[in-house]
């Protein structure tokens, strides 16, 4: 993880130094029917929503994001429309619920917390294939690469793996995909900002564990906010 870390970081730093390049547009050669096609490339922190009393956050929860969208221009100005894209996303939760699979194959919940156990990392994993629709609203022409942006839509994933890690009194322990977490995760979304950097925000509008997750006392019936900072590439 913080390997694809320092190496987002240099994607982003080539991105950035980049985009801000001085573009000369012969304007002979000018499209008028130019589309906003884009990569992008996020970086959120992940927030616990509709936790329950006893769950805690501890240490950074992080989000890397990323895929391509196709744009469909609805005006004459091409400055409004929508977008639909196809995408990834790996996702980390840091906190004191530890997860495992019992010998009968079941999932059982402890709030290391209450059960003073001692912990150093005890995290969840989630990796979805993504698909985010997005009403488009900027100031761009033909010739200006530089423009305001506000996209807002909505954004479905599914998980096609997951895993937790646990180190502490216990041990160090690692499962992959245990039958926890919701196959599909969708929620709201929201970019905005000038050129390359940009503001994004997430709400999720479904619980990223199952309907069985629970410990014993409360349900485990979080779901997901991010927010942090989106990169478009033409």
């Amino acid at each position: 993880m913080k390997l694809l870390f320092f190496v987002l970081i240099g994607l982003l730093c080539v991105t950035t130094v980049y985009t801000q390049e001085t573009v000369v547009i012969d304007s002979s050669k000018v499209d008028s029917k130019y589309r906003e096609d884009q990569f992008y490339l996020a970086i959120t922190y992940n927030l616990l929503a509709n936790k329950p009393s006893n769950l805690k956050q501890t240490g950074f929860s992080s989000g890397f994001h990323f895929g391509f969208i196709r744009d469909f221009p609805l005006n004459q100005n091409r400055n409004f429309g929508l977008g639909l894209g196809l995408g990834g996303s790996i996702n980390s939760y840091n906190h004191n619920i530890y997860l495992y699979e019992t010998e009968q194959g079941d999932i059982s919940y402890i709030n290391l917390s209450d059960a003073d156990i001692g912990y150093s990392k005890n995290r969840f994993s989630t990796y979805l294939i993504e698909m985010p629709l997005e009403v488009r609203w900027r100031t761009s022409t033909a010739s200006e690469y530089k423009f305001w942006r506000i996209y807002t839509g909505f954004k479905v994933g599914y998980v096609v793996a997951n895993s937790t890690k646990f180190k502490g009194d216990l041990g160090k322990i690692k499962h992959t995909n245990l039958k926890a977490f919701n196959d599909f995760q969708y929620g709201l979304s929201l970019s905005a900002g000038y050129n390359t950097w940009n503001f994004h925000v997430y709400y999720s509008l479904n619980s990223i564990l199952n309907n069985d997750a629970n410990t014993g006392s409360e349900a485990l019936d979080m779901s997901a906010i991010k927010f942090g900072l989106i990169f478009y590439v033409l």
